[in-house]
């Protein structure tokens, strides 16, 4: 099964980045918005919110478009005009990737980066934060933080040399914010094993590692009663999630502006946690976790002051 999804993935990046419109992609009909998410819970779990808002408040025909291979095959997508709405992009990500620029580490200066970008750029509307990032992290079990009075990456300098560090696989040479990187700005461990990102949650909770690198998002994090540490060097750039929206489609449609905006600054870190162990672990719908997200906090017109 993992070999079929990785053909048509490499097929679906392929066929899009070529700039060819993918099957059943043959670019925006009228009265029909096309919402792009990738291949994770939690950018399935945002996009049915905003298709739910859509379907809610207007007349308007939405498409999910699932299953996006990354950030690039989204973004070439919508330059196509395959994809109207990207449901989730990360400042840290289009910083690199779209904009080829160098890392931002200030999270304001990182958003105000793309959102004066984009519109210039690729005539694309990059709107304010959910209120969650999905960045990199080391954690440790809460009972370690308390025995040894850890809270920020740099307590661990004093251990390196004895601590079983689990990363994901990727992440060890991977360039910047890789670990080559992160050696230069805090400190080597003596013994670090590059696994399976799905690997290193039970690895730290079973006392197998002493620390993993994690997604601030996953729902093990809450789950397995791991504790994020500071990075207090700020090492690792920010990665804020917002949507990004063509601005042809707010222009036809201006109303959808103030209906997206809903969601802006309503999802902090731990409830994002909450909505991808839903997914993930109780093996729910994302489309599921989005509705029963968006009737719990009120979300439609009676609801809304």
């Amino acid at each position: 099964m993992l070999k079929i999804k990785s053909m048509v993935a490499i097929s679906v990046l392929a066929t899009v980045l070529t700039g060819c419109s993918l099957p059943g992609l043959s670019g925006p009909a009228s009265g029909t918005v096309k919402i792009g998410a990738v291949n994770t819970s939690e950018s399935m779990i945002i996009g049915n919110m905003i298709k739910e808002l859509i379907e809610e408040e207007t007349d308007l025909k939405v498409e999910m478009i699932n299953n996006l291979g990354s950030s690039i095959v989204m973004h070439q997508a919508m330059l196509n005009g395959d994809v109207d709405i990207a449901a989730t992009r990360y400042t840290g990500t289009d910083i690199a990737g779209a904009l080829n620029l160098e890392p931002v580490m200030d999270p304001e200066e990182a958003l105000k980066v793309v959102q004066e970008e984009f519109p210039e750029r690729y005539d694309q509307v990059w709107f304010d934060s959910y209120g969650f990032a999905n960045s990199y992290a080391i954690t440790v079990t809460n009972d370690m933080a308390d025995q040894e009075n850890l809270e920020k990456v740099s307590d661990l300098e004093e251990q390196a040399d004895k601590l079983r560090v689990g990363v994901d696989g990727s992440w060890i040479n991977r360039a910047g914010d890789g670990y080559e990187g992160f050696q230069e700005t805090y400190f080597g461990f003596e013994n670090i094993s590059p696994m399976q990102i799905g690997l290193v949650y039970d690895a730290v909770e079973s006392g197998r590692m002493d620390a993993v690198l994690a997604y601030t998002t996953d729902g093990r994090i809450a789950a397995y009663d791991l504790k994020i540490l500071e990075d207090d060097r700020q090492f690792f750039p920010p990665y804020d999630a917002s949507m990004v929206v063509d601005n042809e489609l707010l222009r036809e449609h201006p109303e959808l502006e103030a209906i997206l905006n809903r969601l802006v600054g309503t999802i902090d870190t731990e409830k994002m946690q909450e909505l991808n162990y839903e997914a993930d672990f109780f093996m729910k719908e994302p489309a599921v976790v989005a509705r029963e997200f968006l009737d719990e906090n009120q979300f439609f017109a009676e609801g809304v002051e």
